[in-house]
C-alpha cells in the first residue's frame, strides 16, 4: 500500500468517485494510515468544502465507511471526525438548499454519523434516526413507481413508437412528421419516467441502508437497556438485603419503654455546689 503525504490524501481524493468499490478502497487507504487521522481529517474537511456540490455527499459516505470500519483497530477516526461532522454536514445541506445539486437525487446525511460518531448522545441520535426512518419510508409514499398516471401514459403509447417495423407504413410526410413529434414526446416522457426510477431506486438502497443501522442501533440499545437492567437489579437485592437485615437487628433491639423506671424512689444527685459546701 502506498505510503501517506498530504499531496497524496489530496489527489485520491480528487480521483474519489461515487462508486462502492472507489469509496471502500479509499477508506481502506486511509484506515491504513490510521496515525494520521487528524490530518487525515482536517484534509478531508478542506477538500470536501472545495468539491463540485454532486461530489460532496461521496466525501459523506467515505467518512461513514472510514468511521465504521476502523472501530475495532482505535477510535481516532471517530474522535477526529467528530470534531468537523457537523461543519461538514450542514456545508452539504446548504449547498443542497441552494439548489445547487442536480438531478432527482437528494443529499441525505449518512445515518452512522450519528449513531456511532458521538456514544454519549446515543439517545439523541436513535431520535434523529428514528424520525430519518420514519420521513424516508414517508418518502416513498409518492415514488416514482406508484405514479398510476405516469403509467397509464406510457401504457397508451402507440405502438409506432415502440415498433420499428411499423415506420413501412407511413405514406406521407405529415404523418411522419406527427409519428415524429408523438415519438419525441415519448421520448421525454420515458427519460424523465426512468430519472425518477433511478433516483427511487438509490432511495430504496438509502433506506435499505438506514434500515440496517437502525436496526444495529436498536440492538445496540437493547443489549445496553439490558445491561442497566441487570445492574439496577443487583443493586435493589442489595439494597432489599440491607432492609432485611435492618429490620431485624431493629426487631433484635430492647424495648426500652419496657424496662423498669430504675430512678424512681431514689432520692437524686447532690448538685456540684452541694459536693463542695463547707458544711
Amino acid at each position: 500500500m502506498s505510503s501517506f503525504s498530504e499531496s497524496a490524501l489530496e489527489k485520491k481524493l480528487t480521483e474519489l468517485s461515487s462508486s462502492q468499490q472507489s469509496v471502500q478502497t479509499l477508506s481502506l487507504w486511509i484506515i491504513h494510515h490510521r496515525k494520521h487521522s487528524g490530518l487525515i481529517v482536517k484534509v478531508w474537511h478542506r477538500e470536501l468544502r472545495k468539491a463540485k456540490s454532486s461530489r460532496k455527499l461521496t466525501f459523506l459516505y467515505l467518512a461513514n465507511d472510514v468511521i465504521q470500519n476502523s472501530k475495532k483497530k482505535g477510535p481516532e477516526f471517530a474522535k477526529d471526525f467528530e470534531t468537523v461532522l457537523v461543519d461538514a454536514c450542514s456545508h452539504v445541506a446548504r449547498e443542497a438548499d441552494d439548489g445547487s445539486q442536480t438531478g432527482h437525487r437528494r443529499l441525505k446525511q449518512p445515518p452512522a454519523f450519528r449513531c456511532q460518531i458521538s456514544p454519549h448522545n446515543s439517545d439523541i441520535s436513535a431520535s434523529q434516526l428514528t424520525e430519518e426512518l420514519v420521513k424516508a419510508l414517508q418518502d416513498l409514499e409518492n415514488a416514482a413507481s406508484g405514479d398510476a398516471a405516469v403509467r397509464q401514459k406510457i401504457a397508451s403509447l402507440p405502438q409506432e413508437v415502440q415498433d420499428v417495423s411499423l415506420l413501412e407504413k407511413i405514406g406521407d410526410k405529415d404523418a411522419a412528421d406527427k409519428l415524429s413529434k408523438t415519438v419525441d414526446e415519448a421520448c421525454l416522457l420515458l427519460a424523465e419516467y426512468n430519472g425518477r426510477l433511478a433516483a427511487e431506486l438509490e432511495d430504496r438502497r438509502q433506506l435499505a441502508r438506514m434500515l440496517t443501522e437502525y436496526i444495529n442501533s436498536q440492538r445496540d440499545a437493547l443489549m445496553e437497556r439490558e445491561k442497566k437492567l441487570e445492574e439496577y437489579k443487583q443493586k435493589l437485592a442489595r439494597v432489599t438485603q440491607v432492609r432485611k437485615e435492618l429490620k431485624s437487628h431493629i426487631q433484635s433491639l430492647p424495648d426500652l419503654s419496657l424496662l423498669p423506671n430504675v430512678t424512681g424512689g431514689l432520692a437524686p444527685l447532690p448538685s456540684a455546689g452541694d459536693l463542695f459546701s463547707n458544711d
